[in-house]
């Protein structure tokens, strides 16, 4: 996983007032990307999975997570907004950083649940959080995810 998340995939300086917004743009990008085919499928997974609980964490992250068939290819989108996106949070803040998770439908036990595991792991590391939240470039996020990500 040394080079799960590609610098393009590290997105700065986004706007989204709201959950809505900040994942209509991940499935969107998802579909620029290459890694899905259909932005209102993957979009509609993130907001099902939303549905059963926030994925919002700690610290201005959140965990959106999607699987879906339209998912060609496992993948991490990191978005760092330019403001506090209204999302339900654990500590009740805004979310500044959003780590995607996207996982195609016949992964959803395998590839979806070793990275989701991985990154609240690190969500727990302040060093991580506040090395990401402190990143003004996209090779630097997607360094410190990766580092994470390879940890064992």
């Amino acid at each position: 996983m040394s080079e799960f998340v590609p610098v393009s995939h590290v997105l700065l300086d986004c706007s989204a007032a709201t959950v809505d917004d900040a994942l209509k743009l991940i499935s969107e990008q998802a579909v620029a990307f290459g890694l899905a085919e259909d932005a209102a499928a993957v979009c509609d997974a993130f907001k099902a999975r939303e549905a059963e609980g926030t994925t919002g964490m700690m610290g201005g992250f959140a965990i959106p997570h999607a699987k879906s068939e339209a998912i060609k290819e496992s993948g991490v989108i990191i978005v760092k907004f330019s403001g506090g996106v209204e999302w339900a949070s654990m500590d009740g803040e805004p979310i500044t950083c959003a780590i995607a998770l996207l996982t195609p439908a016949s992964e959803a036990g395998t590839t979806h649940l070793q990275l989701l595991s991985k990154v609240a792991v690190l969500l727990m590391d302040e060093h991580f959080r506040s090395g990401v939240q402190d990143a003004a470039d996209a090779e630097k996020v997607a360094a410190l995810v990766n580092e994470g990500l390879s940890a064992e």
